[in-house]
Formats: C-alpha cells, structure tokens, sequence
C-alpha cells in the first residue's frame, strides 16, 4: 500500500472595500465547499467555491486572496459568474499567494458573487510506501464563515480507512471513497485521513564516542527500541558492543570500553515497524509511583503545577490546556537556546517548543497522579510549519506519553503539533509518523536519543538518516552457551553459568528453558530468562546439589531452549581421585617427607650433655 500525504495549508483572507475604504466583513455572508480529489498517481486537484453575499446596500468585494501553503502549483484556473478571472500568483515565505480580481462589481442587499478556483499540485501528495495518510488543517476562525463544507475523494483502492479525524465518521461506517465534513464537525481539528496498518523507516545512525581521561572507561550509547508502538530490527552495528541491556524504561543500552585518550565512531542500521495501536504494558506499583516522581524539568511539587492539575485532573484535560495555553516560538529552533522545562515555560508560554509541550505535559500529569514520561525521537514532516521538529541535534522531536490504568496501556500524544496544525487531535488517535530513540521516564534528561552524541569537530554532521520504507524481516533467535568447571567435585555443589545471547536481529521476549541432569540434582529445572535486545546476552547462575562423596562417573548436562537442544557433558569425580589433587597430593607428601628427614637429621646431631657425678 502506499501512502498519500496531504497538506492544504488555507489562510484564506478577504478584503472587502468600500468607498470610503472602510472595512465590514459582516456585511457579507460566505459559504465555501473545498474539495479535495485524490489520483492514484498521487497527484491532487483542489477545487474551491465560494459564495459571498451582500448583506449591505453599500458593500461589495472587489478582490479575493489566498495564502496556501505549498509552493508548485500547477493549471491554475479562477472564474467567477461573468468569465475567467487572471489570478495574481507570488511566493510567499510559507508557500503562494493567489489573487483574483472580480470582472464586476456586486452591490446591493441579497446579491451573490460566486467565484471558482482550481489548480493541482504534487506538493500535496507523497508516495511513502505503506500508508497513505490525508491531512487538512481546521478553520482557524469559524466565525469567518456563514458554512464550510470540506469534500474529500479517494481512490476505491485505499479501502477503509484505518482512522479518520475528527471522528465524526468511524472507519467501519465508510462504505463509499468521498467524505464530507462541515464547519461544526470540523472544528478546529482539520481532517486526517489514514489508509494502512503499519509504516516502515529504515535508519542509518552514527554515534560519536570519546575519552580524554588517561585510564579506560565504559560508556553506553541509547539504540532505537522496540516499545508497545512500534518492533525495531538492528541489523548491524559497527563496531559491535560487549553487551546490549535494557532499563526500566525499555531502553537498548549498547555497551563499550574506550581506552584511554580515544575517540570511537558507532555506525548502527537498523528498521522500524510503527503501528496506530498501542500494545498492553502492564507496569508495577513501583513503577507507577516512579513515574509520578519529580524530576529536573518536571517540578511536579510546584505550586502554580500542583494548583493547575488540581483543576484539570485529567489527560484529555491536560492535553488541552498544553495545546491552548503555549505558543510555539520558531525562532528558537535554531537558535539553541536553554531549555525552560514545565515552570519556566508557564512563565514564558510564548517562547515554546516541543521539549516544552511535553514537560508542561508530563509535569501536569504527574501532579495530577497520571504516570507520565518523554518520548525522544524521529518524526516525519513535510511542513515545518505545520508539523516542526525542534530537537536542535539533527533536527528531531520530542512528545510525551500518560499511563492508561484501565487499558494498561502508554498512550502517545503530541501536543506541540495539535497546536501548530490549528487543532489536529494527536490526543484520541495518534498517526504513523513518529519513531521513538529513547523514553525517558526515570529521567528527564538520559538516556541520550541517537544525534546527541557529538564530540568537538562533530558539531555539523549528520549523524540520523531515516528513510520511509525497506523489507522488516526480524529474525527472532536465542542460543545458550555453558559455563561449567569441569570435572565437578563429588560432594560439593556443581555451579552452572548458562548464558543466554540473543542471535537474532530484533528483541527476544522473555522466555524459560528446561536444565536436564541424570546424576546432578535437581534432575529437571525449569528456568526463566527475560527479554533480551539484539546483540545482547544475559548470564543466569544455577546450582546443583552435592552429590554423594564416592560418586566417579560422567554426567550430561542438557538444556531444551524451544525445539532446540544443547548438551555439554561433564565428569563427577571423587576429590581423591582427580588427578590434580593427586599430583597436588604426591608433591605435598613429598614434600612433609623431606621436612620429617630434615628434623630427624638435625635431631641426631644435637649433643645431650651429661649430668656430674
């Protein structure tokens, strides 16, 4: 399936004259129908119609502007009742401004102007592989408008859709390819349409490690994880680290050694799976407090934040709040500035970006008894303006995610782009295109997602490469490997290291095997191992008890891991029977043998002196 992206960007402005050149927009009424039909080439025809009304005796419109967001347009056409009109095109900084004079002048009270646009653009839709998503902005002011029907036609090939915004349509109720939504309906949400179950994204990451000091140290660099929203497959890393662990948070930690005075350069390829729907992920009473704690950035214990959660209480609440109350400041994405975390941006909500809307989030939430934790990562976007990225470290995105007790489930929202899309719901149904590095719920600032790892020198490269599509091909696979002293001691308990290594390129779920044994006891074992990432091992210790002091045979120690068995065999032998006892024992006697004949011989030269008569 492919994927079709729309951004109609519509500012649409009217300038209504007078002779006095005054301005009296209520003196009119205007009622739009935009359609929006989609090729299967993914090229896209707009068709806007707008009807302006007098409601005055005086007033009339003379020219019609509209601010759209993308800059090709192409067979632009523009008529009104009277004939074809000559539209005015100029770029703008955020796209084209189409202007169209009208042939003539309508006055009086009741009298109708009707004008037609039309034109076609590839800026509106992308060929991205799995899915095709549609999106339209909302109104930004409802009150502009006296009606407001927004149409939209799809190819019959998409099917269903996997989710429409707003959610006045369910997907399962489509039956045929066009809907149409009005001006109440719309809101201020816009219209997202997606076709699909999954998006693809391979990644091509490089991370800069270094060490200055004069002694070795170990380090750990953050890889993409697998999570409840999306399966990750690492398929190489160069070079390869000693072991991959996981956190509390589920993050991929790939461990290295650097020698003194070192630098090292990580290169990792890998693919993501992203789906619509979370996964269950039940969490500890721990875990749930853990996530409710105050950390750098989230000053749940705050006042003004404990005060506000108080009113708010809940996510959608808090959401909303988030999305109304901050302005997103494009001015600092460049500009690196300090981060304000959730107090210093209620103190300055106009200068706000997404690692703001996500600590207001977070922080709020967390106040309020909602866990709540920060997702660092990929997003895809192809209008900044509508859809910004504002991690300065090659240019990525950050967005929070609650803790659903009910569901048990983390749910993914993003404040930053329901505001700066006028209104998108990124609270009820979330999309395909965000790609989480890191979770941060212990902390507010570690682990460090993939692009923040940049030494001196390496301030300017580019370090994150991610591309919609591949082939997924995770290769789930686990092997043991057995550490055992050999032979075993007869009477003493046989310790067993049985290492797990994941040999497969995605996580290996937590799982058991089963420790066979004729002569070691417990003769049957059932053990249980947990998840393991790529390129990670996890050493479990077992013991056996003593067996009887006299026991000398050879003994096969067998591990069933799935279909799949492993067997080493060992030797059980009495401690007076192992030959290095025995040589140890020899040489001991050997040598309490010479010391003996020392003694003796020294004690026949010692003269006993005799007593006086």
């Amino acid at each position: 399936m492919k994927r079709l992206l729309i951004f109609l960007l519509f500012s649409i402005l009217f300038f209504f004259q007078i002779k006095t050149n005054a301005l009296a927009a209520s003196n009119f009424s205007t009622d739009y129908n935009v359609t929006y039909t989609i090729a299967k080439d993914a090229s896209t025809h707009v068709n806007l119609n707008v009807v302006v009304t007098n409601l005055s005796s005086i007033y009339y419109t003379p020219s019609y502007e509209i601010q759209s967001g993308f800059k090709d347009i192409k067979n632009l056409k523009a008529y009104d009742e009277y004939g074809s009109l000559s539209p005015e095109v100029k770029e703008t900084q955020d796209g084209t401004s189409i202007t169209v004079t009208f042939n003539q002048r309508v006055v009086g009270i009741g009298n109708k102007h009707t004008l037609n646009i039309s034109f076609d653009t590839n800026e509106v839709a992308q060929d991205l592989d799995n899915v095709w998503e549609i999106n339209v902005p909302g109104l930004s002011q409802k009150s502009d408008f006296t009606t407001f029907n927004a149409t939209v036609t799809y190819p019959y090939s998409l099917g269903k859709p996997a989710y429409i915004k707003p959610a006045v349509y369910s997907p399962d109720s489509v039956r045929g390819n066009t809907l149409t939504f009005t001006k109440n309906q719309l809101g201020t949400s816009g219209i997202s349409i997606t076709f699909g179950s999954y998006q693809i994204y391979s990644f091509d990451l490089i991370y800069h490690l270094g060490n200055s000091n004069l002694f070795p140290v170990k380090t750990e660099i953050a890889l993409p994880p697998s999570t409840n929203y999306q399966d990750v497959e690492i398929d190489a890393i160069n070079p390869k680290p000693s072991n991959v662990t996981t956190d509390t948070d589920g993050n991929w930690l790939a461990q290295y050694s650097l020698p003194s005075s070192s630098r090292m350069n990580v290169e990792v390829k890998g693919k993501a799976k992203i789906f619509l729907n979370p996964k269950q992920s039940p969490i500890s009473q721990t875990q749930f407090q853990d996530y409710l704690k105050p950390q750098q950035y989230w000053e749940v214990n705050n006042k003004q934040i404990k005060n506000l959660a108080d009113k708010l209480k809940t996510p959608q609440a808090i959401y909303n709040y988030v999305v109304t109350h901050l302005t997103y400041d494009f001015s600092r994405v460049s500009s690196n500035e300090p981060r304000l975390g959730a107090v210093g941006v209620l103190d300055s909500p106009d200068s706000a970006v997404c690692l703001e809307f996500t600590d207001l989030f977070i922080a709020l939430s967390r106040a309020a008894g909602i866990p709540a934790r920060e997702i660092d990562g990929y997003a895809y976007t192809e209008n900044t303006q509508q859809r910004p990225l504002s991690l300065v470290q090659d240019i990525l995105h950050a967005w929070p995610e609650y803790y659903d007790s009910t569901k048990k489930e983390w749910i993914e929202v993003d404040p930053t782009w329901g505001n700066t899309t006028g209104g998108v719901d990124y609270f009820n149904v979330f999309d395909f295109d965000h790609f989480a590095f890191v979770v941060k719920g212990e902390s507010s600032i570690y682990p460090v997602p993939a692009g923040g790892y940049k030494l001196s020198g390496d301030k300017t490269s580019k370090d994150v490469n991610v591309s919609v599509g591949g082939d997924f091909t995770p290769v789930m696979s686990v092997a043991p490997d057995i550490t055992i002293q050999n032979p075993v001691f007869a009477g003493f308990p046989a310790d067993v290291v049985i290492n797990i290594k994941n040999t497969g390129n995605t996580f290996a779920p937590a799982g058991s095997f089963s420790v066979l044994s004729d002569e070691l006891k417990p003769g049957s074992q059932t053990i249980y191992y947990n998840g393991i990432p790529p390129y990670g091992d996890s050493s479990i210790p077992i013991r056996f008890e003593p067996t009887s002091f006299l026991t000398n045979r050879t003994d096969t120690i067998r591990i069933t891991l799935g279909n799949l068995m492993y067997s080493q065999e060992i030797k059980i032998l009495p401690v007076f029977l192992y030959k290095g006892v025995i040589v140890f024992g020899g040489a001991f006697l050997i040598v309490v043998a010479i010391i003996i004949s020392i003694i003796i011989y020294r004690a026949r030269r010692i003269s006993v002196p005799q007593q006086p008569q």
